[in-house]
């Protein structure tokens, strides 16, 4: 039991690192994160503020999401310093424009200072808009 509280402890302040820098309260303010063990989940409504000229969502919105939520479900993992990306490749696979998009986000590799995780985008009709996936390791700033 002591271990799920320090579990929980661990993801609400993982959390709140995430809505607190300056980025994900300004221009990304409606995006949710929930962590889990190996898991994140980020969620945003589409804003016509990220469109590029052709009306549709720019990529970089989709790599933040794919990006943020492998990082924290690799955070997740990792309880003393916070980790960094090494590398990160997507695939833009559509368009979209409207509605509510989930990046859903796994670890699918650990060792002692590398971490593996994929990402996957979804819109609100649970289609694949792009797949990421990263590597990870520590860096030297606690948590």
């Amino acid at each position: 039991m002591t271990s799920n509280i320090v579990n929980q402890n661990h993801f609400q302040k993982l959390e709140e690192a995430y809505h607190s820098a300056k980025i994900n309260r300004i221009p990304y303010k409606d995006m949710t994160l929930e962590v889990e063990e190996g898991k994140a989940q980020l969620s945003y409504p589409v804003s016509s503020d990220f469109f590029h000229k052709m009306e549709a969502l720019h990529g970089s919105v989709y790599f933040k999401m794919l990006d943020d939520a492998a990082f924290f479900a690799v955070n997740s993992l990792v309880q003393d310093v916070f980790v960094l990306t090494t590398s990160f490749s997507i695939d833009l696979l559509r368009p979209v424009n409207e509605g509510l998009l989930k990046a859903e986000s796994w670890v699918t590799f650990e060792s002692r200072n590398l971490w593996v995780a994929e990402s996957h985008l979804l819109d609100e009709r649970g289609r694949k808009i792009a797949i990421g996936k990263g590597r990870f390791t520590k860096s030297k700033i606690s948590l």
